[in-house]
């Protein structure tokens, strides 16, 4: 990639719209303070001008078949240039130049584009993969629903407290029957599963041909292969099917597919597995998942529970010799006393879960999708708009120390990717929705939505502003926002 002249990058008129100056171009800011070179796509985060353009002109990308074979070069050619950056240098993935857009171009260095002429917020995923997906996700339920109920069990409804689930019986081979969950009569796509279930069949080599296409030409997101295993592993147990709900970045890395757009890596990686399921749900489904520690380490042998911090003999987590955490939460049942100590789960095969405040908001109202491994793993992951907010909020309450401002440097880059991908998506109304939800269960909620906003970058904040905005027209609501306009 050639850069811009010095000359064109120092001239650049400030205040000028980035879109429209542009063009072919894309661009790359630099923030006070902070010693840190990011690279992605052609983007380079550098000293401010005319140091800025000094690089432009010295500096030529193109040169350099890879971010890591560019590395050496771009430290080594900043001391050479006496450019006062000292110190190591650590590198990571970034936002696309369009993310920048609103910041005035006297702040930036513009380098001819190397990926997509014209500007957009955020690459979306094309129409035709966005239907294999969706075919993928169908097969996949088709084939989990026919491994859990095949056809010489039967289905029996049940009425538990006023409302109709329906069970699966099956015999147990000494006369009698074995019962399993399956899930509310309200859901249509169960009560069509139902009517349908003799008729499912498994396609387990295309659908893994659908999984190598959506990933490798479709741009959505595979999860590594541990999370992924660790994730099927769950979902033969039946996880999903106890309305388990898989939380965290695992279940971030579904958004791409769900959402039709394109996620930088940085802000997916992972190296645990988080799982919620509701606490009165756990007691009342009268089902439960094969032993967990079983589960696990069918996946890596060396599983092991992990000691909770109570004191208790209870483990809510588990980890293997990697470090790889799993780890299960549920909704805090009211009081704060019950935070410290693991809740048992009856569902959950002899694991418990650390209670979570705001964790009830989360997974309220969960979606299915499917995760990319393998043949495709049915999941059901948590609303995308509740994610964002409920990011939010988690981001507020991170410690200082140890992991924290890692932790809540990356909450405050996934919600702000989601609040993107929700505006470009017009799903405006649906973030309204649950934000006003959230805002409207008391003072500590709202702080917490303001705190976490606070920590937004300004483009970010102001495009949350401009969502929340948008949506509350869309529903003819009103709205108040985190950040003062």
């Amino acid at each position: 990639m050639t850069s811009c002249s010095p000359a064109s990058a120092k001239n650049a008129p400030s205040g000028l719209n980035v879109e429209r100056y542009l063009g072919n171009h894309q661009v790359a800011r630099h923030q006070h303070n902070d010693i840190e070179l990011d690279v992605r796509q052609a983007m380079t985060r550098i000293e401010p001008l005319p140091a800025a353009a000094k690089l432009a002109s010295g500096f030529h990308k193109s040169a350099y078949a890879s971010k890591a074979e560019m590395r050496p070069h771009l430290r080594r050619f900043l001391r050479e240039s006496n450019m006062g950056v000292a110190g190591s240098y650590r590198f990571k993935a970034i936002e696309p130049a369009s993310y920048l857009a609103i910041y005035p171009l006297d702040r930036y260095t513009v380098f001819e584009k190397q990926y997509n002429t014209g500007f957009e917020l955020m690459k979306s995923i094309d129409l035709m993969y966005q239907t294999m997906l969706a075919e993928l996700g169908q097969r996949s339920l088709d084939a989990a629903w026919t491994a859990d109920f095949p056809p010489e069990g039967r289905f029996t409804p049940a009425n538990i407290k006023g409302r109709k689930y329906w069970y699966f019986d099956i015999p147990d081979g000494h006369g009698g029957t074995k019962r399993r969950y399956v899930g509310s009569a309200d859901d249509p796509d169960i009560a069509q599963r139902v009517a349908d279930h003799k008729r499912d069949k498994d396609d387990l080599r295309a659908r893994r041909r659908l999984v190598n296409t959506l990933t490798r030409e479709g741009g959505m997101t595979a999860p590594d292969a541990m999370s992924g295993d660790i994730v099927e592993a769950l979902a033969d147990g039946g996880l999903f099917r106890l309305r388990g709900v898989l939380i965290g970045t695992v279940a971030f890395q579904c958004y791409s597919g769900l959402l039709g757009v394109r996620l930088p890596m940085a802000a997916i990686l992972t190296g645990d597995a988080d799982i919620a399921q509701d606490y009165a749900i756990s007691r009342e489904v009268e089902d439960s998942l094969p032993p967990i520690v079983e589960l696990l380490q069918g996946v890596d042998a060396s599983f092991r529970p992990v000691p909770h911090r109570s004191g208790s003999a209870a483990s809510s987590a588990f980890q293997n010799a990697d470090g790889y955490r799993v780890e299960f939460l549920t909704s805090n049942r009211g009081s704060d006393d019950y935070i410290d100590q693991p809740a048992k789960m009856p569902a959950l095969g002899g694991a418990s879960a650390d209670p979570l405040r705001f964790l009830d908001f989360l997974i309220r109202e969960p979606v299915r999708t499917i995760l990319l491994h393998r043949s495709g793993v049915p999941v059901v992951v948590p609303d995308p708009s509740r994610y964002a907010v409920h990011k939010l909020i988690v981001a507020s309450r991170r410690h200082t120390d140890g992991q924290g401002p890692a932790k809540r440097e990356k909450d405050v880059r996934q919600a702000a990717l989601l609040f993107e991908a929700l505006q470009q998506t017009r799903r405006s109304a649906d973030l309204a929705l649950v934000y006003n939800e959230a805002w409207e269960r008391g003072p500590a909620w709202q702080e917490g939505i303001r705190t976490g906003a606070g920590m937004l970058p300004a483009q970010d904040a102001e495009r949350l502003n401009t969502v929340l905005i948008e949506g509350a027209k869309k529903n003819r609501e009103e709205i108040e926002l985190p950040i003062g306009e």
